[in-house]
């Protein structure tokens, strides 16, 4: 019969470095720790015994896994029960790599829109002081001398914790990481000791997994009021009204935006310029005023250059270091400009209606008069957002062109038709479910100086799933071969 044993001492045995700790049955070492996971399509529990036999001295699991798998652990293994599975193993990984031992430094990026471009410009701030600095985030996890591609925006506890370790071991300073809702939820970040945390907006999305946006809510705002450290340091997005609520919850926070907000400490903008050639902001923080130009183009990057400069103020990084923010060129598949011979063509990860809005708002108000939109909507995901979708297209393009974007298990016509109810007042429609087809359609539109299109929901992703199958699919390379660039 398994003998029980209590969660200190398998938190002692990883001090110890005694054994290791996996969720993941097929990567277990004689003496490990296997977690078993509860997970939303399969039960971790049902790996028990291939972690046994692979070498499991450990299991931890909950009291559901153990009334149906107790009869099945041998007397040469030891179990715990706990209640909250993913809390534990998140417990765990932070004890297996030391985390909480570490000077890296960690900062944390949450909210619907603008991780990805905060945490680059944060990286780009922090290497111009001549820090060395980790990112984890959606494109990638990196960091100088490694990168590898990102196959989800905030990895499980296991991966977190190792990369950290690993980046400190590699001489980071610091770390900055994009935290997705699920990540929170499924207490993927559970003990990673945030040294600061910033919020930039909370629209409609994801709601397929919190089925409400007050849920949604509900699970943002724990990165501020429930996660290490108790000390972090916090910048919110006053302009947003999940970020006002958020304020009263945090009300050491430091809040940002373009509108005045009376209570506790604020940063403040105006923008004095915003066209084709980028941006100019002035910002006012207590006494202090100053200047910021920028490439980067249209009113959501500047409240992507606000939530930055909020959140490096709070670490302590002084006003006059933020001028290196003017040479940050922008992100790949962030409003990304394509050299389209002579055409304006823009890639943008916008796959929101709220992101959709704000991208093609910026275009026009940066002088464009005729904007021809390419977009779809992703399949197995919120299908209450995809009229949404079509009403900020159809409000603020001149052409919609509606596609496929990763219709995954959903058959793509099927998606389309939930789209269309939102685009009965647009201009002008085209209808194509074949995204390489739809996007020379769209070129073959952009005939004048002043026309430009922008390529909607995919960004920096290089695939199309269709029917569960992963293709090879890049906007970029796509208008490139079209026009010839390639």
């Amino acid at each position: 019969m398994a003998q029980a044993v209590s969660f200190e001492s398998l938190e002692a045995r990883l001090r110890d470095e005694a054994c290791g700790v996996q969720a993941d049955s097929r990567k277990i070492t004689k003496g490990d720790i296997f977690v078993a996971v509860p997970g939303e399509s399969e039960d971790g529990a049902v790996y028990i015994e291939a972690a046994v036999k692979a070498g499991a001295a450990y299991v931890v699991l909950n009291n559901e896994a153990y009334l149906q798998y107790a009869d099945k652990l041998p007397d040469t293994v030891s179990f715990c029960v706990r209640d909250d599975i993913r809390a534990s193993l998140s417990r765990l990984a932070g004890i297996r790599f030391h985390t909480a031992q570490h000077t890296l430094k960690i900062l944390g990026i949450t909210g619907t829109n603008g991780k990805t471009t905060a945490t680059y410009l944060l990286e780009a701030l922090l290497t111009s002081l001549g820090a060395k600095v980790g990112v984890l985030g959606t494109v990638s996890y990196r960091w100088p001398g490694f990168c590898e591609a990102a196959p989800l925006t905030t990895p499980d506890p296991l991966r977190i914790h190792s990369l950290l370790h690993d980046m400190e071991k590699a001489g980071c300073s610091w770390a900055v990481m994009e935290v997705s809702s699920h990540s929170i939820e499924q207490k993927r970040v559970a003990d990673v000791p945030f040294s600061g945390v910033a919020f930039t907006n909370l629209t409609q999305d994801h709601l397929d997994f919190h089925t409400s946006m007050e849920r949604y809510f509900a699970v943002k705002a724990r990165l501020f009021t429930e996660l290490p450290l108790a000390e972090k340091r916090m910048a919110i997005n006053c302009d947003d009204q999940y970020g006002k609520r958020l304020l009263a919850m945090c009300p050491d926070a430091l809040a940002y935006g373009f509108s005045e907000y009376e209570a506790g400490r604020r940063l403040t903008a105006r923008i004095l310029r915003q066209d084709t050639q980028g941006l100019r902001l002035a910002m006012r923080y207590g006494n202090s005023t100053w200047e910021l130009a920028s490439p980067l183009v249209g009113a959501f990057n500047a409240a992507n250059l606000l939530t930055v400069q909020a959140l490096a103020l709070e670490m302590g990084i002084g006003i006059s270091d933020l001028a290196a923010l003017e040479h940050f060129p922008g992100v790949k598949g962030r409003l990304e400009r394509i050299d389209g011979g002579g055409k304006h063509i823009f890639v943008d990860y916008a796959h929101t209606p709220d992101a959709l809005v704000n991208v093609l708002s910026a275009l026009r108000k940066a002088g464009f008069q005729k904007i021809i939109t390419v977009f779809g909507c992703g399949g197995n995901r919120d299908r209450g957002k995809r009229p949404l979708m079509g009403e900020a297209v159809a409000k603020y393009s001149d052409w919609a062109v509606l596609t496929s974007d990763n219709p995954r298990n959903e058959d793509p016509m099927a998606i389309i038709e939930d789209v269309k109810p939102g685009l009965v007042n647009a201009a002008n429609l085209h209808v194509e479910p074949d995204r390489k087809e739809a996007t020379r359609f769209a070129l073959d539109l952009a005939t004048g100086p002043h026309d430009c299109v922008l390529i909607a929901g995919k960004g920096h992703e290089d695939y199309q799933i269709i029917q569960g199958v992963r293709h090879h699919y890049s906007d970029q390379e796509v208008v490139r071969e079209l026009l010839g660039c390639a």
